[in-house]
């Protein structure tokens, strides 16, 4: 059988001044018709850009492919004139993105999407696309179609939002669907959804498909095959059971080995002070316009919790069930409807703005994505020192303190007046808890903090997150939907959902004997459960 898709020795090359001369070198891959081949890497290896070139999406000017070639069913694609391309697309080979909510027109209904493919590539009419549409919403397992063609982007979650884009990149039933890293933003039970919906339709269409990911916990899923990137080359190829039980390659060995293992490892008594109380905390929000005032949404009810210096207590759950809620009231970044929360003896739910100023620097916290948590116009010692010089203190001291902590996460104090883009992602998120730490907190709040980074990166981070946990004696709050993360840091978790605590206890009982039956999904649902990653 012929492949869909041939890329024989493409070689990408990148402008004058990058760090390596080609962005993919001598890259070669084959997708036979109904197989699914991994293309697995950190960021950086060339994946996307391998992605990019196939679908004749490389930024002109920038990326330019110099040898080699792309067959499509037999066409050339690096030789066919950009009309072609624009006909092929969405006919021939589609893509899904990582991002739905960036990928989708936020002020066009997804139905109207959806349709454009059709309007744009058939000649069928009016009616005719409304039933293709409402039965490709079907088929992604989309309850109510007509109703979610008649939604935005912005009413639906992010599992439905993906779900509009496979129906979108499917509608005209391609040979070759790429998809580039569609599940890394969506929690472990959607996650799953999404590749069993994946692996059906393109049973059932044939489609042969390019799944971009670093995740192994997702290759163990999926991968017929898998090809290993690295700086834009292949350093290892062969099935899923090949690479993720005999990886011959030391990268591969080192990627497979960075994935978190499901099995927690032994909880560590904190000092015993305790640091954090927390109190039939609740949070409710009003929703509607002035017709619909009297809608309340309970996005927290009742969470009771302790947490003392030196443990990490992990927050476990779906995007809505109410974690990254709790960790605003706690920081006050919102306002608790009820509850109360007591940092080191000091009630503080109640304070008000001016009351709580002093209390502030107690309690820090490190977001998801470190692209966005660095101002992009100032330099890593600005935004370092800014905290400890609005408490007092002098310039002197707090650049000092900053080149300190900068030596303490790994990243070299030289440079400390670059800017953020200047930096790794990984090297962007240990700033970030730099800047946490210069302000001496009691407590740290670490929302989502590795789910934004490749494998081996996460482990690293996640290796310093322990190291100042131990320390500087700290107390942690760690929000993950990832049970293989929490079962990495968290000596103690609580499983939210809908706003409630539905289970809490040491991480290894929980793991091991889940009582609460959303648990259990939840363990059922980590991705590549039943490999051990850990001897490879």
């Amino acid at each position: 059988m012929s492949p869909v898709l041939t890329i024989e020795q493409l070689s990408v090359r990148l402008p004058a001044g990058a760090d390596r001369t080609y962005a993919v070198e001598n890259v070669s891959v084959d997708v036979a018709p109904g197989e699914v081949v991994c293309l697995v890497g950190e960021s950086g290896s060339g994946k996307s850009v391998t992605a990019q070139a196939v679908m004749g999406l490389l930024p002109r000017g920038q990326l330019q492919p110099t040898d080699g070639l792309i067959k499509l069913k037999g066409e050339d694609l690096l030789r066919a004139p950009a009309r072609r391309l624009r006909a092929l697309r969405g006919t021939a080979m589609a893509m899904v993105y990582q991002e739905p909510m960036t990928a989708l027109n936020p002020v066009l209904p997804c139905g109207y999407q959806i349709d454009e493919v059709l309007r744009t590539h058939t000649g069928l009419g009016t009616d005719d696309r409304a039933e293709r549409v409402r039965d490709m919403l079907d088929q992604v397992g989309l309850a109510e179609p007509e109703r979610m063609a008649e939604s935005y982007p912005h009413e639906l979650s992010g599992g439905q939002r993906q779900r509009i884009m496979i129906a979108m990149a499917l509608v005209l039933e391609p040979a070759l669907l790429i998809a580039d890293e569609p599940t890394t933003a969506l929690d472990v039970t959607t996650q799953v959804q999404i590749l069993a919906l994946l692996r059906e339709l393109q049973a059932a269409h044939g489609t042969g498909v390019l799944f971009i990911t670093h995740d192994f916990g997702v290759v163990a899923e999926i991968a017929d095959r898998v090809v290993v990137m690295r700086a834009g080359r292949v350093v290892e190829a062969g099935t899923v059971r090949d690479i993720l039980d005999r990886p011959q390659h030391a990268y591969t060995q080192a990627l497979i080995r960075a994935v978190p293992s499901l099995i927690p490892r032994p909880a560590r008594a904190g000092s015993g002070r305790t640091v954090l109380e927390v109190a039939s905390l609740a949070k409710s929000y009003r929703q509607g316009g002035w017709l619909d005032r009297r809608r309340v949404v309970d996005a927290v009810k009742d969470a009771s919790f302790e947490i003392a210096a030196g443990e990490v207590l992990g927050l476990v759950g779906e995007s809505g069930s109410g974690k990254s809620t709790t960790a605003r009231c706690i920081a006050r970044l919102e306002d608790p409807s009820a509850g109360r929360i007591r940092l080191r003896g000091a009630e503080i739910g109640s304070l008000s703005r001016r009351a709580l100023r002093p209390h502030r620097r107690h309690v820090q916290i490190v977001f998801q994505d470190p692209y966005r948590s660095l101002n992009p116009r100032r330099r890593v010692a600005a935004s370092l020192i800014e905290g400890p010089m609005n408490f007092g203190v002098s310039r002197a001291v707090a650049l000092e303190r900053a080149r300190e902590l900068l030596a303490f996460v790994g990243v070299d104090p030289v440079s400390i007046e670059r800017y953020p883009h200047q930096f790794s992602g990984g090297q962007r998120q240990r700033i970030c808890i730099a800047r946490a730490l210069i302000m001496e907190p009691a407590l740290l709040i670490a929302d989502e903090p590795v789910s934004a980074l490749d494998v081996s990166v996460q482990a690293q981070v996640l290796e310093l997150l322990d190291q100042v946990r131990t320390r500087l004696d700290l107390a942690v709050l760690f929000i993950t939907h990832d049970l293989r993360v929490a079962a990495q840091i968290c000596d103690r978790v609580l499983v939210m959902r809908r706003g409630e605590v539905v289970e809490s206890g040491p991480t290894a009982a929980v793991f091991a004997a889940p009582e609460d039956s959303y648990t259990r999904t939840l363990v059922a649902a980590a991705p590549g459960r039943n490999w051990d990653f850990a001897h490879a």
